[in-house]
């Protein structure tokens, strides 16, 4: 089985390096410990995780052992697969005992609602009465039953956190975008190598995952310890050269969100107060005027378990993509309102979109840009032809002459044009779905907060740039070519000499460069049903 898909999703985190890694995506782990004194490594095993080959068990204990924990039977073909190569050998102990992965496991599988996992590991009393009462049996071997028992949990561990509810669910709310494929016996392999002192595996998940993790479990223990105050507004708005205990609220407020470095506890609405309140509005997709109006105070006021559920949400979703992008791609999130141009996965630049209002939801999908269209048509959809041309058309028989369109073999097309609806340029990256990127001659919706108005297809606030930016290594379109060709009124297709892979994804919260969680309002209305999701999962 192959690790992982090509590259999927890959949007802000480009940000982060990644650590060194094998051709799997893994820390070749087994290439840097040193062999342990005195125990030789029997290359025929695959997994012969513990450094030994003597202690074995017999097969029917996996039989016996399923019967009795039967919940955990939904991972028996991959027990069954791990041991068969490892001829029986012990995984978890070696002839001093339970290795020291066997505790990390274990105190993983009690704290997994550090990793937003709802869900209760089964048979978690068991598992650690086996713990308490030691690492042999009465004949003074190890243990079978604990030996099954961590690697049963191990694969229950990595289900959950790693991989997240299955496809079929995913795909249901509209995630079509490809998820990522796992090799848990890679992953475990490199577990029980792990043994250095501090070293730690890189786990199979969106750099995204880890960095949200830390906010969950600060958002935690800032809910723990009551401190996160609702703003009592008794204005519209406050501004610079405010004061009052309004403003040292909202002072607190931000202190605690991290956009001030410190409470003075100051009534006066001053300077540092006005910068606090930019990075606050930046993270929250805002006008960054420095003035806390009602919108400000909306977002300030957020129940903080609502935030604990919002990122909850995305780190489901931060299980489902690539968790190793690589090379140049772009994305497109529909909540950010953004486009997103990652060269060698950094990110590049990024620039304002429109997308589809919520009546014709913007598919969150995969594709790939093969072809520019330079003075494009706009061939009105049948949909769009239906019930808004055609009685535009009886109402005003000049309708299609005003608006620069004709009729084109029984349909409606625009001519190309500085009022094309499509603007000058569109981008093609083939699809079920029907959606492109395209400029736009309504300029002015790039500016709104909120950016639900097409019927479907994502609008780029600069679109020319695109176009250059990807002609940018072809020697046939100079820069002035580009701009004559987007003005000619004479639609022209031009393929893309290297394809770029296009995501189009759905993230209400994200960590941004520096450090800072970003949350977005969720405008197509699937955080709620993702979480119901995740809490049937319980």
């Amino acid at each position: 089985m192959q690790p992982l898909i090509p590259a999927t999703l890959c949007f802000f985190a480009a940000l982060y390096a990644c650590n060194g890694a094998s051709s799997n995506g893994l820390p070749a782990l087994q290439d840097t410990l040193p062999a342990r004194q005195g125990i030789t490594e029997d290359p025929s095993l695959r997994g012969n995780f513990s450094a030994q080959k003597t202690l074995r068990f017999d097969s029917m204990e996996i039989e016996k052992f399923l019967r009795t924990y039967d919940s955990l039977s939904v991972y028996q073909a991959d027990i069954r697969e791990f041991y068969r190569r490892r001829n029986y050998a012990f995984a978890w102990f070696d002839e001093a005992g339970l290795i020291e992965q066997s505790g990390d496991l274990f105190n993983k599988l009690i704290h997994l609602e550090s990793e937003g996992v709802l869900a209760k590991p089964p048979y978690l009393l068991a598992y650690q009465g086996m713990m308490d009462a030691g690492n042999t049996t009465v004949k003074g071997q190890p243990n079978p039953s604990l030996e099954i028992m961590q690697t049963a949990q191990y694969f229950y561990y990595a289900n959950k956190v790693w991989a997240g509810i299955p496809e079929s669910q995913s795909r249901k709310m509209e995630w079509m975008l490809p998820r990522k494929k796992i090799d848990y016996d890679v992953l475990l392999d490199s577990m029980l190598r792990s043994t250095k002192a501090g070293e730690k595996i890189q786990e199979p998940v969106f750099r995204q995952y880890a960095l949200l993790r830390g906010y969950l479990n600060r958002f935690r223990e800032i809910e723990k310890n009551g401190t996160w105050l609702t703003i009592r507004a008794a204005r519209n708005k406050y501004q610079a050269g405010d004061s009052g205990e309004v403003i040292a609220q909202i002072r607190k407020k931000l202190f605690l969100s991290r956009d001030l470095p410190e409470d003075n506890h100051s009534r006066v609405f001053d300077a540092s107060l006005t910068a606090a309140v930019k990075r606050f509005q930046y993270r929250y997709g805002l006008s960054e005027d420095g003035i806390v109006g009602p919108a400000v105070i909306r977002e300030m006021n957020t129940p903080l378990a609502k935030r604990i559920q919002q990122i909850i949400v995305n780190m489901e979703r931060c299980r489902w993509v690539n968790a190793n992008p690589a090379g140049d791609y772009l994305v497109v999130n529909i909540p950010q309102f953004k486009l997103l141009v990652f060269e060698n996965d950094s990110l590049a630049w990024d620039c304002n979109v429109v997308v589809g209002e919520v009546l014709h939801k913007t598919a969150i999908f995969q594709g790939t840009l093969k072809t520019i269209v330079f003075s494009p048509y706009w061939n009105v959809p049948p949909g769009i032809l239906k019930k808004e041309i055609l009685p535009a058309i009886r109402q005003n028989p000049d309708y299609l002459e005003r608006h620069n369109m004709e009729w084109n073999d029984g349909q409606v097309r625009q001519k190309p044009g500085p009022g094309n609806a499509l603007g000058l340029v569109k981008f093609l990256f083939p699809n079920s779905y029907n959606i492109y990127l395209h400029d736009s001659p309504a300029k002015s919706l790039f500016q709104e907060n909120k950016r639900t108005f097409s019927h479907g297809c994502i609008r780029v606030a600069e679109a020319r740039r695109l176009a250059h930016y990807l002609l940018r290594n072809d020697p046939s379109w100079a820069s002035g070519k580009i701009d004559a060709a987007m003005n000619s009124g004479r639609e022209k297709f031009v393929p893309v000499q290297k394809p770029l892979p296009v995501s189009i994804v759905y993230f209400t919260a994200w960590v941004d460069r520096e450090g800072r969680i970003n949350f977005r309002d969720d405008v197509y209305k699937r955080d709620a049903r993702l979480m119901e999701a995740i809490f049937a999962k319980k």
